[in-house]
């Protein structure tokens, strides 16, 4: 299903769903960034998914790093709650869903990387590589979050 993303945009559509979606941030050994390519949009993002029912939000996080990219991981900690009603996304089949999502931060722990249907490049990026990726600007916030090293998580 494709989207569209819409960002402090006044002519975008009104929302008319909200549902609970993860994001996970995740650095190597080296510091890279684990991302995807996302087979919806064409974006770059760090993986994460929605809520399913019967799992815990650090269950969803850790399927959905496994589901697309291979890499097996350990939630550690929580990065931020982002709930902005300005930021809203556009699905082919109508729905129009106000962002809340919940950024954890995670460990790798094992597998190897693959994409999947939702991804369409399972990669590391090095710090110096972000700039030349398209990343919506509510990724960029997330990954500058989990870098930033803050104690405290973000929230909006």
């Amino acid at each position: 299903m494709a989207r569209v993303d819409y960002l402090n945009d006044p002519n975008a559509p009104k929302a008319n769903s909200i549902a609970v979606a993860v994001s996970v941030f995740i650095q190597d050994d080296e510091g890279r960034i684990l991302m995807i390519r996302r087979t919806d949009n064409d974006l770059y993002s760090i993986p994460g998914g929605q809520l399913e029912l019967g799992e815990t939000l650090s269950q969803a996080a850790v399927r959905e790093v496994r589901e697309e990219t291979g890499i097996e991981c350990e939630v550690t900690g929580v990065i931020g709650l982002y709930s902005n009603p300005n930021h809203v996304i556009a699905y082919d089949d109508g729905e129009v869903r106000q962002e809340f999502s919940i950024c954890f931060r995670a460990m790798p722990i094992g597998g190897s990387l693959r994409t999947s249907n939702e991804s369409r490049e399972a990669l590391w990026v090095s710090r110096s590589k972000l700039q030349i990726l398209d990343i919506h600007q509510s990724i960029k916030l997330r990954i500058m979050h989990g870098l930033d090293g803050r104690t405290e998580p973000f929230f909006s």
